[in-house]
């Protein structure tokens, strides 16, 4: 997140001091990246120093303002017109955490995903819920919307399509290690040992489509898939 880019875009109308700032961008994202003050002058004491913004005196409760420069308003042009970079993603925890949970012999790996999934589901239905809740609110008619409320409303789309992906996700990586469990068990000893083509205990089959539909867990049984063994 640049909270950089995101200060110079709220100056551009004009100048405003650091707490009006704060509001002013947990407003537009619905409080979804809270600030705090010190965070906020941090940056401005820095944008400050690279020439993006200038003081511009006091308002009439003496509070400090701020004013971006022609370099901020050029600085902010080149974030709008340049797409967001992939080359060097964000590290993502619950990738991390499965790639090493995968690597631990004692890790229950499909636990560690039903327990992920289950509060995935639960923060996707929570979004879909606000997202109804500001609906509700939104003006109706000719009346013309408020942009935070549009703005609001966007960020929580974002986060319902990101938790959306994220079960999905999920849901493959738990098909993918069934079937290396599959793979990996003995052939002998057990009649269920190779699930019959198309069963629900077929990874892949229609059971495994079912569960994932449903947000939880294939009905392909308990078992287990623990790396290592």
């Amino acid at each position: 997140m640049s909270i950089r880019h995101g200060l110079l875009a709220l100056l551009e109308p004009g100048p405003r001091y650091g707490f009006q700032l704060r509001s002013e961008f947990e407003s537009r994202t619905g409080s979804t990246w809270p600030l705090n003050v010190g965070q906020v002058y941090t940056t401005l004491a820095r944008l400050e120093r690279d020439g993006l913004v200038m003081p511009a005196g006091e308002d009439e409760g003496g509070h400090a303002l701020y004013a971006i420069t022609d370099a901020g308003r050029a600085e902010l042009r080149e974030w709008f017109a340049s797409p967001v970079d992939r080359a060097n993603p964000p590290r993502n925890e619950l990738a991390i955490k499965l790639a090493m949970a995968i690597g631990s012999p004692e890790v229950d790996v499909r636990a560690v995903i039903q327990a992920q999934r289950a509060h995935t589901i639960k923060a996707m239905q929570d979004y879909t819920r606000l997202k109804a809740q500001a609906l509700k609110a939104a003006p109706r008619g000719e009346e013309r919307p408020d942009r935070d409320d549009v703005a609001w409303q966007l960020v929580l789309d974002q986060m319902i399509f990101q938790a959306e992906a994220e079960a999905r996700w999920l849901d493959h990586c738990e098909t993918r290690l069934m079937r290396l469990a599959a793979s990996a068990a003995p052939s002998a000893g057990s009649s269920r040992a190779t699930p019959e083509p198309g069963s629900a205990d077929e990874p892949g089959g229609d059971g495994d489509d079912a569960g994932a539909a449903q947000g939880g867990r294939p009905r392909g049984g308990p078992g287990r898939f623990r790396a290592g063994r």
